[in-house]
């Protein structure tokens, strides 16, 4: 046999070996990391699949939605948001079609912030939800809006938090483009993504924070780790692909959102530019308020907590009054 073949035989033998270990090691740390991260609500049929949800509070109306971004679940926002919230309102996190423990039973379809919203629709209707305040934070800021633009009837406020709104220049990172390649991104998602996350999720962390630290405990207790699952980590790649031409299409409709509207950002957002999304939304919303944090970054639901959970009491008693003429 010659040395040439030889030599292509072995790279072909060793490539195959390496593919099949970080695969299997893939599979290895799924399960670790599920174990770590079991559900934590209760599941909620919807056409064709449920979502993973979990309710906290007392019954009070208007219930209060919470929505979380991309490469996250809803335990980012419980540990934000929700379990302060729970004092007074009835809280009710979802985790979006795909993240978490939610199926995604349309595949790549419900990578659409409007078909997510029909879902989350479908979900509230099990619950016995007419009305709600519901609040995004960033990719579901394109969510958020989706459904008050499609369900305007259902919104009895609308808060948007650090929110992807409208196209911004540039494209996407080199692993989400990398994972909705044909072919090369499912073998991506299943080999190497586990390893090269665990090592990156840190440093990702302390960007999204910026200029803030990471709260401490924060990667582990809001179960970041989720989203390096295969499947997960194609659903989040596929949302961050679509956002883009999704939002361009929905900037036009803007102006019809009748709910009122609170928008809080960072001024120090490096994530989500204020100026292309929230300044602009906010001057296209009829009932929009703006409130611009100085010195804070991507996070305000967990940096200014205080001040997210002010305008979710204000919403509500607007809400209340409103219901009570």
């Amino acid at each position: 046999m010659p040395a040439i073949v030889r030599m292509i035989l072995f790279t072909a033998t060793a490539l195959g070996l390496a593919i099949a270990g970080l695969a299997a090691a893939t599979l290895v740390v799924t399960t670790v990391i599920e174990r770590r991260h079991p559900p934590a609500g209760r599941f909620v049929a919807v056409s064709g699949g449920r979502l993973h949800v979990a309710e906290l509070g007392p019954a009070a109306a208007p219930p209060v939605v919470l929505l979380h971004g991309a490469s996250g679940n809803l335990e980012d926002m419980r540990l934000a948001l929700g379990e302060r919230l729970a004092g007074r309102h009835r809280v009710i996190l979802i985790d979006r079609p795909g993240h978490g423990w939610s199926d995604r039973p349309n595949g790549d379809s419900d990578a659409s912030p409007g078909r997510q919203a029909a879902l989350i629709a479908e979900a509230l209707d099990r619950l016995g939800v007419e009305r709600a305040i519901i609040v995004g934070h960033s990719w579901s800021g394109a969510l958020a809006t989706a459904f008050a633009l499609d369900h305007p009837s259902r919104v009895a406020g609308l808060m948007l938090i650090a929110p992807v709104t409208h196209p911004w220049p540039g494209g996407i990172s080199w692993y989400y483009s990398l994972a909705t390649t044909p072919v090369i991104g499912p073998l991506f998602v299943r080999t190497l993504v586990m390893p090269l996350g665990l090592f990156m999720v840190e440093a990702g962390s302390r960007g999204v924070f910026a200029p803030q630290p990471v709260p401490t405990g924060y990667v582990d207790e809001a179960a970041i780790n989720l989203v390096l699952r295969p499947s997960e980590f194609a659903a989040n790649a596929r949302d961050v692909a679509g956002l883009k031409a999704f939002v361009a299409a929905q900037a036009l409709r803007y102006g019809e959102i009748s709910a009122p509207t609170v928008i809080i950002s960072g001024d120090r957002d490096a994530t989500v530019s204020v100026q292309i999304h929230s300044r602009a939304i906010a001057a296209m919303v009829p009932q929009a308020r703006l409130v611009v944090l100085p010195g804070v970054g991507h996070m305000p639901h967990h940096v200014a907590a205080d001040t997210v959970i002010a305008e979710i009491d204000r919403l509500a008693l607007m809400a209340t009054a409103k219901a009570a003429r």
